[in-house]
């Protein structure tokens, strides 16, 4: 990524905000698009996991940490002149808060599984294909539909002090601004909006027994908030009357920043777990398997996410005891596409996209006294890469003949070989982003697009590295290793439980 020292950066610069699930990063950036060099705050931190599937943020502390950021990415900046403040967050989120703004709850996050029960009775309940393709959301765990029928269950008497329920980016706006409003793109990942209509869906508002009054005011990413309440207008002058853009998912943002803003470029990341996404215009119908998300009320985010990623690579790694990371990049290199005789379901942390069986675990088929680890490295490598070869098939008929994909993540940009293996199981060129904070550079372009400011052609840039150009022979043999894949998955994942077939 393209970075820029102060003197030469063209104003105005866009502070941004980036809040995953690992760590909370502040950074600048101008008119361009550049980051501004010296300005990232980065602070990580680590979520709170119970062995019951809790997964749980402190609201209080995850404001902390962004504040004191903030702090540090001014401080380096000197009284320069921000133009904007543009916020991305991880989503699915959701506290409950009460009527003097303090956090009746923790924040509960994407990936806790205690409701997955009530997630089970919507769908006996609901007719899921019907809510998938108005909400643009499964009857999952993931999704606040479910999540708010399991406090309201297990909480009740903390659901009835509730007054408001918001994400991580609207408390930011309550305690900042005194006010709280959210974006069409963080609602469309909460399961409650109706992505044609852009209101909050009635039925589930129904069946989740939730009042409209108590979720945000529905807005546009580019409605912005001013007026810092006076604590921290005498912390932050230099932000007090700029417009505060509101919070966007970081799935959105990063397919922004990484120059996949239209439908001919495709974003795939693998980081611990991985995402496949496209923006477009406009989707008719969403396909069982995918979801369907909001950049703004002009485009659609459409894609599908897995639990598995980077994650099963470093599993293995572990596991198998395997060299350094030269030793096993140079195994990787050496290896026959799909030469070990082996089949691998690489489920460790359960499925998601596309046939969302959260109980599933992980299988390798096939194993012998001639197979070596480094047989079953590349063969996990390969599984996760046919899994999103499945994704892919849903997807792509929604998209031009010949999509470009846009690779990034570290642990997918750091092994080469992984990125071939994509490439030839994809069929299909694939393109190393050469853009390090890809939800930040994205969310800061989105405000500078909000402003009215730069070319809205060549707003959105694909900067990259390398290209990885698929083998025909690979490619063949990997859409029969794809296959060998879905029968074992029909054996042991889709024909047990109640899950709907991938």
């Amino acid at each position: 990524m393209t970075l820029v020292d102060l003197p030469n950066a063209h104003s105005p610069l866009i502070l941004t905000i980036d809040v995953g699930s690992s760590s909370t990063r502040t950074l600048l950036f101008d008119q361009a698009g550049r980051e501004i060099t010296g300005s990232l705050a980065r602070e990580s931190h680590t979520l709170h996991t119970s062995a019951d599937g809790g997964v749980e943020d402190d609201p209080d502390a995850a404001l902390e940490r962004i504040e004191r950021c903030i702090d540090v990415t001014l401080a380096s900046v000197g009284t320069t002149a921000i133009g904007a403040v543009a916020v991305t967050t991880y989503v699915s989120n959701v506290l409950g808060v009460a009527a003097d703004h303090r956090p009746l709850t923790p924040i509960y996050l994407y990936a806790d599984t205690r409701n997955a029960a009530d997630a089970a009775h919507l769908r006996k309940q609901l007719d899921e294909h019907e809510i998938l393709d108005r909400t643009g959301c499964p009857l999952r765990a993931n999704y606040l539909p479910a999540r708010l029928r399991w406090l309201q269950r297990t909480q009740a008497n903390v659901v009835r002090q509730v007054w408001r329920w918001v994400t991580l980016g609207e408390y930011m706006l309550l305690r900042w601004f005194g006010e709280v409003q959210v974006s069409f793109s963080v609602a469309s990942w909460s399961g409650l909006l109706d992505r044609r209509r852009l209101q909050w869906d009635e039925q589930l508002l129904a069946v989740t027994g939730l009042d409209p009054a108590r979720l945000s005011q529905l807005v546009d990413a580019n409605a912005p908030t001013s007026g810092l309440r006076a604590d921290y207008a005498r912390r932050w002058p230099a932000l007090t009357q700029i417009p505060w853009f509101p919070a966007i998912g970081d799935g959105a943002a990063a397919n922004l920043g990484s120059g996949c803003a239209d439908p001919a470029h495709i974003a795939l990341t693998i980081g611990t777990s991985g995402a496949l996404r496209a923006v477009l215009p406009n989707v008719e119908q969403v396909p069982f398997g995918l979801w369907c998300y909001r950049v703004d009320q002009r485009r659609a985010l459409l894609g599908g996410a897995t639990s598995e990623g980077g994650n099963v690579f470093a599993w293995m790694r572990e596991v198998l005891r395997l060299a350094d990371p030269a030793g096993v990049e140079a195994a990787l290199a050496s290896g026959e596409p799909d030469g070990h005789g082996l089949t691998v379901l690489p489920f460790l942390a359960g499925e998601r996209s596309p046939g969302w069986a959260s109980d599933a675990r992980a299988t390798i088929s096939g194993l012998s006294l001639n197979t070596t680890a480094n047989d079953m490295l590349r063969a996990g490598l390969e599984a996760v890469a046919c899994r999103f070869g499945r994704i892919a098939r849903l997807l792509t008929p929604h998209l031009p003949s010949q999509p470009a994909f846009v690779v990034s993540g570290g642990a997918l940009l750091n092994s080469p070989s992984w990125c071939q293996i994509l490439a030839d199981v994809l069929g299909c060129p694939l393109y190393a982003s050469a853009v390090s904070e890809p939800s930040s550079r994205g969310v800061a372009l989105l405000a500078v697009e909000s402003l009215g400011l730069g070319n809205n052609r060549d707003l959105f840039p694909l900067e990259f590295t390398q290209i990885y150009t698929p083998n025909p022979v690979h490619h063949q043999r990997y859409l029969a290793a794809m296959e060998r894949q879905h029968e074992l998955y029909e054996r042991l994942v889709a024909a047990s439980g109640d899950e709907t077939k991938a």
